[in-house]
């Protein structure tokens, strides 16, 4: 998979959380509709030769969807991170995360289910 830059992820984000959107209409949210739509236009358009996201162009308007996923770019992001920075260790980048950041109490529950899950899976 391609990485994708920052600003690239930005027009994700909108695209996941959207589903499907125009150029104009991530232009609108990411910059509230000042300046910067063409810049918004060519980084759909790279995005788009890259596999990053799909493009509807039956209609004047191009309508433009992810071609992947939050959760496998999230996966992706997470294996490269580990492997280039905690020597490909797991456990060292989640005890690196939870040790720089307070995690809530509902966040704390949630990754005990997950471990038991993983140990239930192990069994």
């Amino acid at each position: 998979m391609p990485r994708p830059t920052e600003a690239e992820l930005e027009i994700l984000r909108v695209l996941w959380e959207r589903q499907a959107c125009t150029v104009r209409e991530v232009h609108e949210v990411l910059r509230g509709g000042q300046g910067g739509y063409t810049t918004a236009l060519k980084l759909l358009q790279v995005m788009h030769a890259k596999g990053l996201v799909l493009r509807d162009d039956s209609s004047r308007a191009h309508v433009y969807r992810p071609a992947i996923s939050k959760d496998h770019t999230q996966r992706w992001f997470l294996r490269d991170l580990a492997r280039r920075l905690f020597d490909g260790s797991s456990s060292q980048l989640v005890m690196q995360a939870l040790g720089s950041d307070k995690a809530s109490p509902e966040e704390l529950k949630a990754i005990r289910d997950m471990l038991d899950e993983l140990d239930k899976g192990k069994s």
